[in-house]
């Protein structure tokens, strides 16, 4: 019963410790994927959007927006626990402008990845547009802000990123192209270069405080469960490719923050708390881990989680993961208290 009052404790000392700290981080801005989307999908043209009931029943207001979960993701959780807004807006969405996009904008987009080719899948954003909005953005808030205050903002700001899994399971895994071009260890390569490109061009363009989340243990999502008929249990060919993934992604971090001036990126490793959580559910609150909280839990996310579905959980807190492939809230917010407890508390 002590552990459910941890994260809440947890965050009330991250506040403290935010006033106390001489640090200054004006804003948390966001690229990626589904795992820190917060509904820029909404506005444009595919099938992986999430603007709908069930979604969102969670957040606040009870109102779907975008989210792939039934409440916040993580920088919601960490934009909070640095002292800024409790969530971060999607930059397409018209109902939020530069006033807002100036304490934290989002320009992650669902189903997305390091490879263009990953993008093309569901046509979704890719990263060199978010880099694009991220510009765009730029210049909106030097015209809002003024040119000092801006570079100010731009430099002092938070960067997440948060990408990859999409890159192995919607395409290299699914689709023959990039397995006719590549082994794994050669495509795992590959993406490494794309997010030292990647890096370099947010360096370029002011960004030094950032932070590069690895991938999950993406055997255990519930789709790849239920696609591994034999046992339903987790697939340990995709979470070792994660882990050697991870692996590279760390030693880039060390490698570029050797070869940019003034860069301090920091690897956000969610790899290990995550598994914890699904190997051991109980210890964290949760009864359910294998199937999410949508429809039957086995495959459903997007318009798959069919509003009318008579299956859907009634407690997702009670679930690890709120669809087939994305955490509920709660994992959500445990696995952000860590990552900013570990990760990002050199930023505060």
């Amino acid at each position: 019963m002590a552990y459910i009052y941890m994260p809440w404790l947890f965050l009330i000392q991250i506040l403290v410790l935010v006033g106390k700290s001489k640090a200054k981080v004006p804003a948390v801005i966001v690229f990626g994927d589904s795992s820190v989307d917060s509904g820029n999908n909404n506005q444009i043209q595919t099938i992986a959007k999430s603007n709908f009931v069930p979604y969102g029943r969670d957040f606040f207001g009870g109102r779907p927006t975008g989210r792939f979960s039934n409440g916040r993701i993580p920088p919601d959780f960490i934009s909070e626990a640095f002292g800024l807004k409790p969530a971060i807006p999607a930059y397409l969405d018209p109902t939020y402008n530069i006033s807002d996009f100036a304490t934290g904008v989002c320009f992650a987009s669902a189903g997305t990845g390091y490879d263009n080719a990953t993008s093309d899948v569901l046509g979704v954003i890719p990263l060199w547009k978010e880099v694009e909005y991220y510009k765009d953005y730029q210049k909106k808030l030097k015209e809002y802000a003024g040119d000092e205050k801006a570079k100010e903002i731009l430099s002092e700001s938070l960067y997440l990123i948060s990408v990859g899994t999409n890159d192995f399971l919607e395409n290299y895994y699914t689709l023959p192209d990039r397995q006719s071009q590549f082994t794994i260890e050669q495509y795992q390569d590959f993406l490494i270069g794309l997010a030292n490109n990647f890096i370099h061009t947010l360096h370029g363009l002011g960004a030094r405080k950032i932070s590069l989340t690895g991938v999950p243990p993406m055997g255990c999502l519930p789709l790849e469960r239920t696609v591994n008929i034999f046992d339903h249990d987790c697939v340990e060919e995709y979470n070792n490719v994660a882990l050697e993934f991870n692996g590279k992604l760390k030693s880039l971090v060390a490698k570029l923050n050797k070869e940019l001036p003034g860069l301090k990126l920091v690897f956000a490793n969610a790899y290990d708390i995550f598994l914890q959580i699904v190997k051991k559910p109980s210890t964290f609150g949760f009864d359910v881990v294998s199937v999410g909280c949508c429809g039957t839990g086995l495959f459903e996310m997007s318009y798959m989680c069919d509003p009318q579905s008579p299956f859907t959980c009634s407690d997702a807190n009670k679930y690890v993961f709120w669809d087939a492939f994305h955490p509920s809230e709660k994992a959500t917010q445990i696995i952000s208290n860590h990552l900013i407890k570990n990760s990002l508390a050199k930023f505060l």
